[in-house]
């Protein structure tokens, strides 16, 4: 028989990027008497990995839980950008309702409108929390509007339409139901979940049914699945079996070994848990997503949706230029496979196959950010490697015809910069679908593009609107294959000796384009060492030392001045590439490369 468990909340935090999912977190966990007083608590407390605090975004969902009023409150923070879409497409199986964040200036924006579709598919219900309303150009009132006109372009039911607003700042740690009041803390939000997000129902009586939405791994303990009890009790000890949705054969015989709960930041060991509590699972080896934990008496897999497939590949491979292995800790193919392997773990969007060659692995991934996340945290492990151009996958519909992922672009931008951003999307073979009016006198431009048109744009995106432009995207489906784009318009300046950078050459050099490396830097011949000003690639010696000879006056020689040179971070080397180079990574250096370093077998292999 089904019944309510009336101490617990099961709630997600979904929004946009940058809406302030993490810092409204940070304040709920604070205001619950989650730490003592004098705690010294970090900002952005949910970002707990170096690269989430660096960049200020949230890559993983994280769970935590609060107790108000007697009731424990499961939270769980998820991503906002596209790229991190599979983490909250799973989360949201655990939850019996969502809190959509939108900002009281920018409003709905696209990743917005895609969490909230993947919510009102489930028949979550909604509490909308507009937050930052003590920015100076707030305007909630407008973003109500939005957001309902975003409910009703979704098809929202009735019961979702009705929808409570909580009007908050994270930052100043207040939350209130009337504008027209001086809030004063966050307990408004606390009683607004207790009334509006229903609590689970199970059958207690029922045998052990628990669905494993995400996957966490420890060194220690191995991979840890985390999940809700949707039915029965789950004890530790208990044999249990383990069965999938999408696999009917699959069925596997465990034993609960380990069980947590979650309190505040931290995992406490239970006995025992009943229907409606999130919980961890350690103990069993070869846990995945999607898998059911059940009763060996009645295995009964609770359905799932799939994964969003990847839409784009890299060649992982190991590093052969002439400084390979000088570096890095890890270099060798054996320890690259092991550690994308060990990725595979918590990264379900993920892909990694293997290629003709045994030094070379194909990775697929949601988006360049998800790919270039992996690449920095190897990287700052002490791993090194090189990697190629990211190129889009490709599918054949039933007529044998080319069919290549899409994105709708979403671009805010002020006015005189909208004809630049127009005409280079429409080379990238992007196709204008809208214009209007967006925030604080900006234009916004809806285009539906290819998702290889915007493969490297986004730095000269930024280039061309002076830093004031803002690019969403979004996953569009697969659409007919659009033909041929150019990458990139300029070539590249190329090392033709190995050696030294000294002064005297990059003098010379500096003339043709823009350099990437300064005086003093270790280079090889076909490393290239900067951007061409023309479509074509040139081979410079910046080892060149100056010949001195004994008629020169001792004055005729001014100091030579260099321009500072142009340093990439690794998105922009990711960006700048193209599909003849390599990006050379080790924990120290980005290195731009040729694929093929020696200039002769280059010129024969590009006239072939």
């Amino acid at each position: 028989m089904k019944m309510k468990r009336d101490d617990i909340r099961n709630v997600a935090i979904i929004a946009h990027v940058d809406h302030g999912k993490t810092t409204l977190v940070d304040e709920l966990l604070k205001q619950s008497g989650t730490f003592r007083e004098n705690q010294a608590v970090a900002e952005r407390v949910m970002d707990s990995n170096d690269l989430e605090r660096e960049r200020g975004i949230t890559i993983l969902s994280k769970n935590t839980a609060i107790t108000y009023k007697n009731t424990k409150i499961n939270i769980i923070d998820t991503p906002g950008h596209a790229d991190f879409g599979g983490e909250v497409e799973r989360v949201l199986k655990m939850v019996n309702g969502v809190i959509l964040v939108v900002d009281a200036f920018e409003g709905p924006m696209p990743q917005t409108k895609f969490v909230l579709r993947k919510a009102l598919d489930l028949d979550l219900p909604v509490v909308v929390c507009i937050n930052k309303i003590d920015r100076p150009e707030a305007q909630p009132e407008r973003v109500i509007d939005e957001v309902l006109d975003l409910l009703l372009e979704l098809d929202a039911s009735e019961e979702q339409l009705d929808c409570p607003f909580v009007f908050a700042s994270a930052k100043g740690g207040y939350a209130t139901l009337d504008l027209t009041r001086r809030p004063v803390n966050m307990i408004p939000m606390f009683d607004t979940i207790l009334e509006h997000i229903p609590a689970p129902e199970g059958d207690p009586e029922a045998g052990t049914q628990v669905l494993i939405s995400t996957i966490d791994y420890n060194e220690y303990v191995g991979r840890i699945g985390v999940g809700k009890v949707d039915n029965g009790v789950i004890r530790v000890n208990q044999d249990a079996v383990l069965v999938n949705a999408h696999d009917p054969s699959y069925t596997k015989k465990v034993k609960i070994s380990k069980l947590y709960e979650f309190d505040g930041l931290n995992k406490i060991d239970v006995q025992e848990a009943s229907i409606g509590s999130i919980v961890a699972i350690s103990g069993i080896p070869d846990i995945k997503i999607g898998d059911t934990i059940c009763s060996p008496e009645a295995p009964v897999a609770i359905p799932f949706q799939k994964i969003s497939e990847p839409t784009i590949a890299m060649n992982f491979m190991v590093n052969d230029s002439p400084l390979a292995g000088q570096e890095g800790k890890f270099v060798t193919s054996r320890h690259i496979r092991e550690r994308l392997m060990r990725e595979l773990n918590t990264d379900v969007s993920l892909r990694v196959e293997d290629t003709d060659s045994p030094d070379c692995f194909k990775v697929s991934g949601r988006g360049e950010l998800h790919l270039s996340v992996l690449i920095e945290n190897m990287r700052r492990e002490g791993y090194e490697f090189a990697v190629s151009k990211a190129e889009v996958l490709y599918k054949k519909d039933e007529n044998g015809a080319l069919l290549e992922p899409m994105e709708l672009a979403y671009v805010d931008v002020p006015e005189e910069f909208a004809g630049t951003v127009i005409e280079k999307l429409s080379t990238r073979k992007g196709e204008l679908q809208n214009m209007g009016t967006a925030n604080g006198g900006y234009q916004r431009l809806e285009f539906s593009i290819p998702s290889r048109g915007l493969i490297g744009y986004r730095g000269e995106f930024m280039t061309d609107t002076k830093g004031n432009g803002i690019l969403n995207t979004i996953f569009d489906g697969y659409g007919p294959y659009k033909g041929d784009i150019q990458y990139r318009g300029q070539g590249s300046l190329i090392a033709f000796e190995a050696g030294e950078s000294i002064t005297y050459g990059l003098f010379n050099a500096q003339m043709r384009g823009t350099l990437f490396i300064g005086p003093g830097e270790r280079v090889y011949s076909g490393m290239v060492i900067g951007q061409n000003g023309k479509d074509e690639d040139i081979e410079l010696n910046v080892c060149k030392k100056k010949q001195l000879t004994n008629t020169r006056a001792a004055g005729s020689d001014d100091a030579l001045k260099l321009t500072p040179p142009k340093i990439l971070s690794l998105e922009q080397c990711l960006e700048f590439i193209d599909t003849d180079e390599l990006l050379e990574i080790t924990p120290s250096h980005l290195r731009i490369r040729k694929k093929i370093l020696d200039p002769t077998l280059r010129k024969r292999a590009n006239r072939n």
